[in-house]
């Protein structure tokens, strides 16, 4: 896939997208996202791809937001529609169906700390600097900011960074949730790749099904949720996948998982 603004690496099952605008910190404008849109259309297609790394280009930022001229003349219909789109994206990546790490160093700011979100976890470097600033531009977080941070950290610290619209530490995101673990920057990429490495090796289809258990019940009441645990428990129970992990289990050895 060749693309403008991004790139993205296929090996071993894990695809390595990076957004690559170093000049511009790597900030969403509308080709990137249309880029990145496409890019994640694929890779749900690619039974090749089993995991996805999701980091930005250079020392200095993840994605260090939306491009704010594109957005400082826009009227209503246009922004609304700019969100829409960039929640559509966020979205794929949410319910791709396979993991999507962020690997966050340097600035993760408005739309890139949405894209952040929107990964499966999120483990950050040391400068990692995370916030919605949007509202010290008169505008709102717009890319299911408001809805997704809320969830990882709670209605509390979610309204305070969202309404004061400051930056946090690595280490103050991890505190409350919203990343997965801080390291040193020239360890993030080894230890995120490592991760990509275990989850490549399991089932892609029970990969599946867990995401889908958790990103569906997170939406339902817990009795609901625990319904569609079982009725996707079963599916799974019911695989070649399964009945080769429990027999792999009995008999010492690694399972040889089918690929999709």
């Amino acid at each position: 896939m060749n693309f403008e603004n991004i790139l993205c690496d296929l090996s071993d099952g894990i695809a390595v997208v990076t957004v690559n605008r170093p000049d511009k910190l790597n900030a969403l404008n509308q080709i990137t996202i249309s880029e990145l849109d496409a890019c994640f259309m694929a890779l749900a297609k690619d039974s090749a791809c089993q995991v996805v790394v999701m980091r930005g280009a250079g020392e200095k930022a993840f994605v260090a937001g939306a491009d704010i001229g594109e957005m400082a003349t826009m009227k209503a219909d246009e922004a609304e529609t700019l969100a829409r789109r960039g929640q559509a994206l966020m979205n794929r990546i949410e319910n791709l169906g396979k993991p999507v790490i962020a690997a966050v160093g340097g600035f993760a700011l408005g739309g890139g700390c949405e894209l952040a979100m929107a990964c499966s976890f999120r483990y950050a470097a040391e400068n990692a600097k995370l916030g919605l600033p949007e509202t010290g531009l008169g505008l709102i977080p717009g890319f299911g900011g408001t809805q997704r941070l809320a969830r990882l950290v709670g209605k509390g610290r979610a309204l305070e960074l969202v309404l004061m619209g400051g930056m946090i530490s690595a280490d103050e995101a991890a505190a409350m949730g919203l990343v997965n673990k801080v390291l040193p920057q020239e360890d993030l990429m080894p230890a995120v790749m490592k991760v990509a490495s275990i989850l490549a090796a399991k089932s892609s289809f029970t990969l599946r099904m867990a995401l889908q258990a958790v990103n569906e019940g997170l939406e339902m009441s817990q009795e609901s949720g625990c319904h569609l645990e079982a009725a996707l428990f079963g599916v799974c129970g019911a695989s070649e996948d399964a009945h080769e992990g429990c027999s792999a289990f009995m008999e010492k050895r690694k399972p040889n998982f089918q690929k999709p």
